[in-house]
């Protein structure tokens, strides 16, 4: 049975899998361990240790420290060979996140798996040199001693030095003041690929490398001068055979009894396999695995040191999103979308071609470029323009033509800015999807007050669950005035948000906002419960058979909420509401091809005695003889109509639009009350017209429900 057959059947607890995962471990490294331990017992040795990776992979913030602990742990546990380092990442890569992970979120813990991986490595590295630099020390103790004692005693520390110099797995060589090698042990010829007799009689400054740091230099020529003992530093050098080797060097000055240099002494570890592995795991953590284009950890590198760059450096940026890309996934499957992925990034890559230009996948069918230099503004719309002929041209697909559209989003500005990558890639993708919003195909430039509106209301978004909870929102009430006698009707309730930071937010900012996250089910629940308490208030104090009305207006959201009967019934009865005294809005738009099921909860409603106005009526294009089968018991004149009553004469055409509607509603026999009524000569031809009930400045602005109950107690009307 092989090691991941724990995975099936019954779920083990944590612990459990954490000991197998440290069994796989143990069985991978123990073979390279110099330990008296038996395999058991090294086992218990990195049980803390697999504990201490899940706890990696599972912490809310990364600790880099914490992985590189434990990889510096296994050169304390005497694992130092070379292969252990490698057989420790394919264990963590292959079976850290099956048995130390979660379902659902393999791909996060993968991520966060690779980054284990990365700092292990570094830990690993960095605690084998520290190890390595303990033994250089001994060694050049040795070294430093039995020179010494070849003074007092040649012929036995001869034997010793002999013995440590030549049987060193370091490299060591041992130079005149004036740099000329007289003595190399045989690992040092094997690191540069040749024999011992070499590398005698060269010059250590023949072991220049184009990729020295000046540092090392400027440190050896101090050491040479006697002004410092020792120094320590990473350097290549070419082999024999023109390879570069990587060493971890430390060169050592000895002196004779009366303090004079005589020699450097020079210990080299081969540190080249380390850096390939090092530059390996570099690479995977800033490219896509999926393209090979850079990835998000790179692209944000290069963009902040484009920003940080002085104000003659000017930079573009374009943030493309492919246009419709989710139909391909879902029609084509997810390996079509990956191949046509590959194809697009090819595409793209190829549009980079000047001199600080680059292009990266960010995420999903996102794809960013730029470009740098004091020509960027031109340069970027050039950019863009040529990421746009690259997709063109339809790409095959499993035998299939697919059309590729995208979206640009172009950002462009001087460096030394105040503003960071992330606020740049922010302003882009906005401005992309303002792009996208216009339909596609197409790119736009970033507008600073767009992206200070979108802003806004992604703030307004993200604060509106919050605000429902904070008792942020209020009600206002606007009077519904019976034409007939003047005397109020009733009130329909307007929410508002009093918002910390804005002020008083009118419903048209919030109301699609609350509609596009959903809050605004619970919102709606909230009117109505607050709406019909503060009915039943109105009737409780003004008495009388006939109770002032509330309306309420339904979202269509809220329409299609499968407890919206149930909620209404539930608050009529806790408030004491007659239903009668409720009547719910409804734009016509909402209902327009409506079916039966999307009817049902109004039927259910009506039925109840619950009245169903059908509001902004006219601005559709629904069927007029519909209103037929639409349990509705009033209409809502939209405020288009009353608009063109304000001139005199008022415009006929109006007049017989309206007229019309009101013997159409009345042949139904439906209400008909109108709004936007804010003058005198309206309000007399909407009552010649036949309308009944009418709301407007013209009788009284939304405002508190004590403004209600006042004009509704003296049945006057105010102008």
């Amino acid at each position: 049975m092989s090691e991941a057959s724990g995975t099936s059947g019954t779920r083990d607890e944590p612990a459990d899998r954490v000991g197998r995962f440290a069994t796989i471990w143990s069985r991978a490294l123990f073979p390279l361990t110099a330990t008296s331990l038996t395999r058991p017992e090294f086992e218990k040795l990195l049980l803390p240790l697999a504990h201490r990776l899940r706890a990696a992979l599972h912490a809310r913030v990364f600790d880099a420290e914490e992985s590189r602990g434990i990889g510096a742990a296994l050169v304390a546990a005497h694992c130092t060979d070379p292969e252990t380092l490698s057989r420790t990442l394919d264990v963590v890569e292959a079976y850290l996140v099956l048995y130390c992970g979660d379902d659902g979120r393999h791909e996060d813990l993968a991520a966060r798996g690779a980054r284990i991986q990365h700092a292990m490595a570094a830990g690993f590295a960095g605690a084998l040199r520290e190890r390595t630099r303990t033994e250089q020390e001994a060694i050049s103790r040795a070294a430093l001693g039995a020179r010494a004692a070849v003074e007092r005693a040649l012929h036995v520390s001869e034997a010793r030095f002999r013995a440590v110099f030549e049987g060193a797995a370091l490299g060591i060589s041992i130079a005149g003041m004036d740099g000329v090698i007289v003595e190399a042990n045989d690992a040092l010829a094997g690191m540069f690929g040749g024999l011992v007799g070499s590398l005698r009689g060269t010059n250590v400054r023949e072991w220049a490398h184009p990729d020295d740091s000046p540092t090392v230099w400027r440190l050896y020529e101090e050491l040479v001068k006697g002004t410092r003992e020792y120094f320590q530093a990473e350097k290549p050098f070419y082999r024999h055979d023109g390879t570069v080797l990587w060493t971890n060097l430390t060169v050592s000055l000895l002196r004779d009894d009366q303090g004079r240099p005589l020699y450097q002494l020079a210990l080299l570890e081969d540190t080249t396999e380390r850096r390939l592995l090092n530059l390996r795991l570099r690479y995977e953590a800033t490219h896509d695995a999926l393209t090979g284009l850079p990835n998000r950890t790179l692209f944000f590198e290069r963009l902040d040191k484009a920003l940080q760059a002085g104000e003659n450096n000017r930079f573009g940026l374009c943030y493309l999103d492919l246009d419709g890309f989710k139909t391909v996934n879902d029609s084509l499957g997810h390996d079509a979308g990956d191949r046509l992925l590959v194809e697009v990034a090819d595409r793209l890559q190829g549009c980079a071609g000047g001199a600080g230009e680059i292009v990266a996948r960010i995420g999903g069918d996102e794809f960013v470029a730029l470009t740098t230099g004091p020509r960027a503004r031109e340069e970027v719309h050039e950019l863009a323009g040529r990421m746009m002929q690259a997709l063109a041209t339809p790409v095959r697909v499993d035998g299939r033509e697919l059309t590729v559209r995208g979206s640009i989003g172009i950002v462009e500005g001087p460096g030394g800015g105040k503003r960071g990558p992330a606020e740049v890639l922010r302003s882009a993708d906005i401005t992309m999807y303002r792009a996208k919003a216009a339909g596609g195909n197409r790119y736009e430039v970033a507008d600073p007050e767009a992206d200070a509106r979108a802003i806004t209301r992604h703030g307004l978004t993200t604060a509106l669950p919050a605000a429902l909870e904070r008792g942020e929102f209020f009600i206002e009430y606007q009077p519904l005035v019976d034409l007939g006698d003047g005397t109020v009707h009733g009130a329909e309730a307007l929410v508002r948000w009093s918002h910390p930071q804005h002020g008083t937010i009118s419903p048209d900012r919030f109301i699609p906002l609350a509609e596009h996250t959903g809050l605004i089910v619970p919102l709606g629940r909230w009117v109505l419960d607050e709406s019909a308490r503060q009915a039943r208030l109105w009737q409780e104090e003004r008495g009388g058979p006939a109770p002032l009305r509330v309306n309420v207006n339904l979202s269509p959201c809220q329409l299609q909420h499968p407890r919206l009967v149930a909620d209404t019934v539930e608050i009529l009865e806790r408030t004491g509401l007659p239903p009668g005294a409720l009547c719910l809005e409804v734009t016509e738009s909402a209902l327009i091809g409506a079916d039966e099921d999307l009817l049902k909860p109004l039927r259910r409603l009506a039925e109840m005695g619950v009245d169903i106005a059908l509001d902004d009526f006219g601005t559709g294009y629904s069927n007029l003889a519909n209103l037929r089968r639409l349990p509705v018991s009033v209409l809502k004149l939209d405020r288009a109509f009353t608009r063109g009553m304000q001139q005199f004469p008022a415009d006929p055409v109006d007049l017989k639009i309206v007229e019309g509607i009101v013997a159409l509603a009345h042949s139904l026999d439906l209400a008909v009350t109108v709004e936007g009524v804010e003058t005198s000569a309206q309000a007399d031809q909407l009552r010649e017209l036949g309308c009944d009930t009418a709301q407007g400045w013209y009788y009284a602005r939304p405002g508190p429900a004590a403004r209600v109950r006042e004009l509704a107690l003296v049945d006057a009307v105010t102008g």
